[in-house]
């Protein structure tokens, strides 16, 4: 058991150095303890995974939102209408299974990337030139949208987060992933809530993966406070790659 809590503290470390940078986090956590409990229930891991996830998150928005400028009430928008969708999201996963989602996620994802690997400057620096008339709006709709999606199945959240921020806002990579850490955090709470109310959570595991995820929160929100959007940048492709070929290998079943 000493060497299973081991493998999961160190899953869940280097999940929060990633997810405090470009979201993506749940890409290692949830295989992670799907492989080391294989008979337990779907909900039971997925509540275990947010409540690992839902400290790092936390730690990671707190030092962003200290260091950079975030225009709280369009992220309170987001962040409201999120908490809604990840709610119904959790709901629907003992009526529909989450896999089915694998085939629209991957065409999704692989537009996002080429999309950003395409455009050289999207997000490097913010177009305030560009700025929408009706952020409001638009950040309630990312915010339902990708919150339902992340209490119902989860991985990518951060990333699908970021990049709608940045496209549909204009905003570059630092901003949009305060905003994502930010809106995560509610979403995370939100699915949370669900889970816990019907039990479905392995305490101990959960209570070492989040102390473990806090420590690599802290690291991953550092180097992009240090470097910049073009760091956030880089590393938002290189997760979206591995996405893509995860949700590749699942659905093809290769």
């Amino acid at each position: 058991m000493d060497a299973t809590y081991l493998i999961l503290g160190l899953g869940a470390f280097f999940a929060g150095c990633v997810d405090a940078v470009v979201g993506g986090g749940g890409l290692i956590q949830i295989p992670l303890l799907f492989t080391t409990f294989p008979t337990q229930g779907t909900a039971t891991l997925f509540g275990t995974n947010k409540l690992a996830s839902v400290v790092g998150t936390s730690s990671a928005a707190w030092r962003y939102a200290r260091r950079i400028a975030v225009p709280w009430k369009v992220i309170a928008a987001a962040a409201l209408a999120a908490g809604a969708g990840s709610w119904i999201g959790a709901r629907a996963v003992a009526y529909f299974p989450p896999a089915a989602l694998r085939p629209v996620m991957l065409a999704l994802l692989i537009a996002v990337a080429l999309y950003t690997f395409v455009r050289k400057d999207f997000g490097v620096r913010p177009d305030t030139s560009a700025s929408p008339s009706d952020p409001w709006r638009r950040a309630v709709f990312i915010g339902a949208g990708v919150g339902f999606y992340d209490g119902f199945f989860g991985p990518g959240t951060g990333s699908f987060l970021i990049f709608l921020f940045v496209r549909a806002l204009n905003w570059d990579f630092l901003r949009a992933s305060v905003a994502a850490k930010i809106v995560n955090m509610v979403t995370n709470v939100a699915a949370i809530g669900f889970f816990v109310s019907h039990g479905e959570v392995l305490w101990r595991v959960a209570a070492v993966m989040a102390l473990c995820n806090l420590c690599g929160a802290q690291l991953g929100s550092g180097l992009a406070l240090r470097h910049g959007a073009p760091f956030v940048r880089r590393a938002f492709l290189l997760v979206a790659c591995v996405l893509i070929v995860r949700f590749a290998l699942d659905t093809f079943r290769i």
